[in-house]
């Protein structure tokens, strides 16, 4: 890998191909620093290695954290860095206090915090509350009825059958396959497990836990940290027990008859409970707490995969106020390589018609859990869905290599080691394992991609490294990250953080929007999801555009001519499976204040 100073270079002769002559700057809206983030997800392990283990570590983002900085990045996302025994990689926490040792030490993450200030990069870290590892201090005391802590997990003693033999409570099955119920020989009872037996679940109707991980949020913000994003939320509350027992959940009736299969049930006594969201709100007065001490706003961001419904709902209320950013994952779970424009807008409009009035909308389209954007919806399509992100009107959130189009890496049964596919088998664990999307990142075509000088990195670096990767890309003439730096350089302008908001389908498979703002101008943003090129009726789809000739800001790649140049939008043609953004001013005070 270049040195960094070298790689900064690059980045920023990569600037001069947007073409944008200094304007004036005249005072505009006040936006606070999240509401037009651009936020970013790092994989702590895969990210960048210091010591030559193989693994990513703190000392090696610190190393590299410029980079983000450099493309246009607001915030940055850690999965979890605490100690584990890493049976989850790290969803498994067995001390909420403490850094996992191959990640590093406090001081490692004092210097990354120390860094992400200095460069003005807030920082955010991984919230795991709804469950902690079988190896934390506090379940071992619990196991052994120890106050107070005994009621710090949920147990039960189970039913006894007309045999005498006992079962578990109910018949809830946890997601990653299996009864949700694991039998201790030291307690005698039952614990509750919604993930793997063990993460057995924390119990928020015990209000010392619920007080307990309170103070591990203030322990970290006390750290300098601007926020959290919360894990796996729709789990955190199970319906109560009634005389003694729970409820079982029903059948589901989809295409599985896999009684293992946590889709075999539908997940009415243990998912969406209306108590989960009260708790938001309780952690969100947390977070306040810190942005009144010194006026710089803390932020929750939240993850659950539920209805849209449920989703937004974490928003709360101007009485009650939950989430700055529940996580939008409509277009992750909408989408597929072969959706049309159409199916497009469905999945943005079945958001921002959920969201409550006055909430910010918010546009993620991959993490640490689901198939990249360029294996999912198509390497073609990779520039589009990034110059969607980049222009729709909200919050941006990119995992980590989608910025160069990374794609994921095909992991054979035996170099598995995802818990989620290791509880599959060989025929089947494909459709669960999530290591194909956790590898490496591609800083170079050097050994192991720039990211670690050891033998063996703790997955393999993708096949195409070679070619695909960061300096590479920078050195090209044009490339996906240097279209993803000239999106984000251009969303500090007023046209996308201020602009209103049109949004038209012009037959099947070509999406047209509208940003603008009196007396500075207009964005027009295509996105053709077609198979033939589309010609873009900008006039008639915007009355009062009646300009046709419009300069280009940034385009897919397989999309002509380059930013910095003007087309005219009546001859102008774009190319299949890409996106153009275009721009026409008005006035000389497009720039943010």
């Amino acid at each position: 890998m270049p040195p960094l100073g070298v790689l900064l270079l690059l980045v920023a002769l990569g600037h001069s191909t947007q073409g944008h002559r200094p304007l004036p700057i005249r005072k505009a809206h006040k936006f606070d620093w999240w509401e037009r983030g651009n936020f970013y997800q790092i994989y702590p392990r895969s990210f960048k290695d210091s010591d030559g283990d193989g693994i990513g570590d703190l000392k090696g983002i610190t190393q590299t954290i410029d980079y983000l900085k450099t493309i246009g990045i607001d915030g940055v996302w850690l999965s979890p860095i605490f100690k584990s025994p890493m049976n989850d990689f790290g969803y498994d926490i067995s001390d909420f206090y403490a850094i996992q040792e191959e990640y590093g030490t406090m001081e490692d993450f004092e210097e990354l915090a120390a860094k992400c200030a200095s460069i003005g990069l807030k920082l955010i870290l991984d919230f795991v509350p709804n469950h902690s590892s079988d190896e934390h201090e506090h379940f071992r005391l619990s196991e052994e009825g120890v106050e107070p802590y005994k009621d710090y997990y949920i147990w039960h003693s189970g039913v006894l059958d007309a045999n005498g033999t006992r079962h578990p409570p109910s018949n809830w099955i946890s997601v990653f396959r299996g009864s949700a119920w694991q039998w201790s020989d030291k307690r005698q009872q039952y614990y509750l497990h919604q993930f793997q037996k063990k993460q057995p679940d924390l119990n928020y109707r015990n209000p010392a836990l619920v007080e307990e991980m309170k103070n591990v949020m203030r322990f970290w913000l006390n750290k300098g940290i601007a926020g959290f994003r919360i894990d796996a939320l729709p789990y955190l509350f199970e319906s109560e027990e009634v005389d003694g027992h729970y409820r079982d959940e029903p059948l589901s009736g989809q295409a599985t008859d896999d009684p293992d299969n946590p889709a075999y049930l539908t997940h009415t006594e243990t998912k969406d409970q209306p108590e989960t969201y009260d708790m938001v709100h309780q952690w969100r007065l947390v977070v306040d707490e810190y942005t009144a001490r010194d006026n710089v706003t803390r932020i929750i961001l939240t993850e659950a995969y539920t209805a849209v419904q449920n989703m937004t709902r974490f928003y709360g209320t101007p009485a009650a106020p939950g989430a700055q950013i529940p996580f939008n994952f409509q277009l992750i779970t909408l989408l597929t390589a072969n959706s049309t424009g159409r199916d497009f807008v469905n999945a943005v409009q079945s958001w921002t018609r959920a969201m409550p009035s006055g909430a910010i909308a918010n546009w993620v389209l991959g993490n640490h859990d689901n198939s990249r954007i360029a294996s999912r919806l198509g390497v073609a399509r990779a520039d589009l869905y990034n110059i969607a992100l980049q222009t729709l009107p909200g919050i941006a959130v990119t995992y980590y290599g989608e910025e160069i189009a990374m794609v994921d890496q095909w992991i054979s049964w035996n170099d598995t080691i995802d818990p989620a596919a290791c509880n599959a088998d060989p025929a089947t664990y494909e459709l669960y394992s999530r290591d194909p999307v956790r590898t490496p990142f591609q800083w170079s075509s050097g050994t192991n991609a720039g990211f670690s000088n050891a033998s063996r990195t703790w997955l393999p670096v993708a096949d195409g490294y070679r070619e695909l990767n960061v300096a590479a890309q920078l050195a090209a003439p044009r490339s996906h990250l240097k279209t993803f730096m000239q999106l984000t350089a251009y969303r500090k302008r007023r046209l996308l953080a201020e602009g209103n908001f049109v949004l038209r389908t012009v037959g099947r498979d070509l999406v047209m929007y509208k940003r603008s703002v009196p007396g500075v101008g207009y964005v027009v943003v295509a996105l053709n999801f077609g198979p033939e090129p589309a010609t873009l009726p900008v006039a008639s789809q915007f009355p009062g555009t009646g300009e046709h000739w419009l300069k280009v800001i940034a385009s897919s790649l397989q999309a002509q001519p380059q930013a910095g140049t003007w087309i005219n939008t009546r001859l102008y043609k774009l190319a299949p499976d890409s996106g153009i953004v275009l721009e026409r001013l008005t006035g000389r005070n497009d720039l943010m204040a």
